[in-house]
């Protein structure tokens, strides 16, 4: 685990990613956002001691409201998958949805939402 107790991967020794993004206007995983979260859940399954909150974010279209819903349907599949990857559902403490409030790139472009439609894991 790195100093926040994100786990290392595998393959690369380096902490897991812990940012799945999304197409436009969708809340379905990549697939190659699956690898990182197998391996997300499979330490999660071995230290139950551990927690995360999912956060899911949108880029800057749409009104509020809708990007808070999406927000939320993105965060949501990331759990889901999680759950039903082995993680118990009392390790995810919060799923939570910050809409177009967080950006990463505050830019108004392509580059700049691709990377701002994301969910994020926060370890606790």
């Amino acid at each position: 685990m790195d100093d926040e107790g994100v786990p290392y991967d595998e393959d690369t020794g380096r902490p897991l990613s812990r940012v799945v993004h999304f197409d436009f206007d969708k809340a379905v995983l990549r697939p190659a956002d699956i690898r990182v979260l197998e391996q997300h859940a499979a330490f999660l399954s071995t230290a139950r001691d551990r927690s995360i909150a999912v956060e899911g974010h949108c880029d800057e279209r749409g009104t509020r409201d809708y990007n808070l819903a999406l927000g939320e349907k993105r965060a949501n599949a990331v759990a889901e998958f999680l759950t039903a990857a082995g993680v118990r559902r009392s390790q995810i403490a919060d799923v939570v949805s910050y809409g177009e409030e967080q950006p990463v790139d505050v830019g108004s472009n392509e580059d700049a939402w691709a990377k701002n439609r994301r969910a994020v894991l926060v370890y606790q």
